[in-house]
């Protein structure tokens, strides 16, 4: 039997999706679709998720200033560090090498600070480097159980270090300028 190109499977491609099934086209279809999403979507969605996941631990270390999104809770005023943060990293975190003012101190900063850097896109693959530390301590040394929550939050930073903002971020527009000579 003679094979001609048109007729032959690439590479990788099983006989089923050669051969045309209707399973076949609907999984390469499928696929097909899934490769359009833009990158843009994807790395908008990441951002959103990773800063209100640091941003609202963040929140439960300061008080003077709560915004919530999603309760619609806003109360503007110059955040401290609270009382229960300290005790925290004093009594169940227990960082070593770092004493537990100055971890707690550190913390709610970057808790805050990275996030809004994050989802504004701004500075993107390096606040999700700073986060991605961030989880490894917090795994490593805090909650070494919690390795499939750590490991999906590294998968996102790790994507966002990768592949970038995406086109809805400051990143984009300055890096667009700089390359426009503007």
């Amino acid at each position: 039997m003679k094979t001609t190109a048109t007729s032959a499977a690439r590479p990788g491609q099983s006989k089923a999706a050669h051969a045309g099934s209707p399973l076949a086209r609907r999984v390469s279809e499928a696929i097909g679709l899934f490769e359009r999403i833009p990158n843009t979507l994807i790395a908008f969605v990441a951002r959103f998720s990773m800063a209100a996941v640091f941003w609202n631990s963040g929140q439960t270390k300061v008080q003077g200033l709560v915004i919530n999104l999603v309760s619609g809770e806003f109360q503007l005023g110059w955040p401290s560090l609270s009382d229960s943060a300290l005790t925290l990293f004093q009594d169940e975190y227990k960082l070593p090498f770092i004493p537990p003012e100055i971890a707690a101190l550190m913390a709610a900063t970057a808790e805050h600070v990275l996030p809004l850097l994050l989802l504004i896109g701004l500075c993107t693959r390096f606040s999700a480097l700073a986060m991605l530390g961030m989880t490894l301590v917090i795994q490593l040394f805090v909650y070494p159980g919690a390795y499939a929550t750590h490991g999906s939050w590294a998968a996102v930073l790790l994507y966002l270090m990768a592949r970038g903002p995406g086109s809805l971020s400051v990143d984009h527009w300055l890096a667009s300028r700089r390359f426009s000579g503007r």
